[in-house]
């Protein structure tokens, strides 16, 4: 037996409406479980077993959510913001509504996101302790070279007297424009940006590429997302 939920929070936190709202769908008789219609908004559901439909809408219920982004520029890690566009709102199929985003990427930066309402995951990821890789690709401003590796490599202080811990630079392409590939293990704000700052170059362009051993999944499209995979899941919580 699964774990106990009343109807009108199954439905609720499924985003069929408001506490308010799916009571009054329920007294309307627009909900049915396992086949019949109950007007009972207090109805104790076994939620690994309760066939419940909103119309001839099956509503299942999903305790956790984890999906995959790939951010447009433009967009805010945010779950609300009063001017701008949140990644919470990209995803048009989450259920729960308590969804938020793995950490922060700039509103300038593409690539990786994870949206979960998994808070204990999400603790685990972001933990200064467990120094998760991150691993961007970027365009610098300025020709980056073997230096600049030796140095990224070392660790660099930043303006706030924090010193990084030694990163991974790949030059991919050197020249007034150059392309690299950086991992950093902390995830401070502008982190990446402030480390060319501090060898005198410029982030004209960042994408992050992978956090932990969840890997951008290339067919994604700009403000494309998908659910993760159970093998991908199963990664991050090993």
């Amino acid at each position: 037996m699964g774990a106990l939920v009343r109807l009108d929070k199954y439905l609720a936190d499924m985003g069929a409406g408001t506490r308010s709202e799916v009571k009054e769908y329920i007294r309307k008789g627009r909900i049915t479980v396992g086949g019949k219609v109950v007007k009972q908004p207090d109805l104790k559901l076994d939620i690994s077993q309760a066939e419940v439909y909103f119309d001839s809408r099956c509503i299942e219920y999903e305790a956790l959510e984890y999906y995959m982004l790939n951010k447009p520029a433009g967009v805010v890690s945010a779950t609300t913001d009063k001017h701008c566009k949140t990644v919470v709102e990209l995803i048009e199929t989450g259920k729960n509504k308590d969804l938020f985003p793995v950490g922060r990427l700039d509103k300038d930066t593409e690539g990786l996101l994870l949206i979960t309402n998994d808070g204990d995951l999400a603790h685990r990821l972001l933990s200064p302790k467990k120094h998760v890789p991150k691993t961007y690709y970027a365009h610098i401003k300025g020709k980056v070279d073997e230096e600049d590796v030796i140095v990224f490599h070392s660790g660099i202080k930043l303006e706030d007297d924090f010193t990084t811990l030694p990163a991974r630079l790949v030059i991919k392409k050197a020249g007034e424009v150059s392309e690299v590939e950086v991992t950093i293990y902390e995830g401070k704000f502008h982190q990446v940006k402030r480390m060319f700052e501090a060898v005198g170059k410029e982030v004209l362009y960042l994408k992050r590429l992978s956090m932990g051993d969840l890997v951008l999944d290339e067919n994604l499209i700009l403000g494309g997302y998908r659910k993760l995979t159970e093998e991908e899941l199963n990664r991050l919580k090993g």
